[in-house]
């Protein structure tokens, strides 16, 4: 055994036995590690370790998404007249990457909101359970919008918050 102690500290590229202040570098640790020759029972060779970091403060993305709307009482058809969404991602690293999630995001939103409905059998059987049973937004549904962002939040090393699911929170709320 290169190290005698279940107390090991990594310090400068070596690991340390902190009983007996023995080193020895990271990499012959490695070498050892798999290919252990005097291992306890039921003991696999190799390295593991497992940290968990719980930052001081958690960020949570919040926007506000507010429609204008027309409907034509006879028809009950919507038209979408305006479509204003802020969402807080926080500093934001691909502006590409987060407009197409908030774009593709209200319009599974609005289709939700419009196209959508779990209806159910007299048995409780879910018949609107599959992609064929209601409309899906297609390219001719999605509406031009207006997307202001916010700035960084200082409560992480890059400024940043979550957007995947902010254009789909906003609109489908009934």
């Amino acid at each position: 055994m290169l190290l005698e102690s279940d107390a090991v500290t990594f310090s400068g590229g070596n690991c340390v036995d902190e009983k007996t202040g023995k080193s020895v570098s990271f990499a012959e640790m490695s070498v050892a590690a798999y290919h252990a020759k005097k291992l306890p029972p039921n003991t696999q060779p190799g390295l593991v370790a497992t940290h968990f970091w719980e930052p001081p403060n958690f960020t949570f993305p919040f926007g506000a998404h507010i429609v204008v709307t027309e409907v034509d009482r006879e028809t009950g058809e919507i038209e979408i007249k305006r479509y204003v969404c802020v969402d807080d991602c926080g500093r934001i690293i691909n502006p590409l990457i987060v407009d197409g999630q908030v774009h593709g995001g209200v319009a599974q939103g609005l289709g939700q909101a419009l196209w959508e409905e779990a209806v159910y059998d007299d048995a409780g059987q879910l018949v609107t359970g599959e992609f064929t049973d209601y409309a899906i937004p297609a390219r001719s549904d999605a509406v031009d919008r207006e997307q202001p962002y916010r700035d960084p939040v200082p409560v992480n090393p890059l400024g940043v918050k979550g957007v995947g699911e902010a254009g789909t929170i906003g609109c489908s709320r009934r």
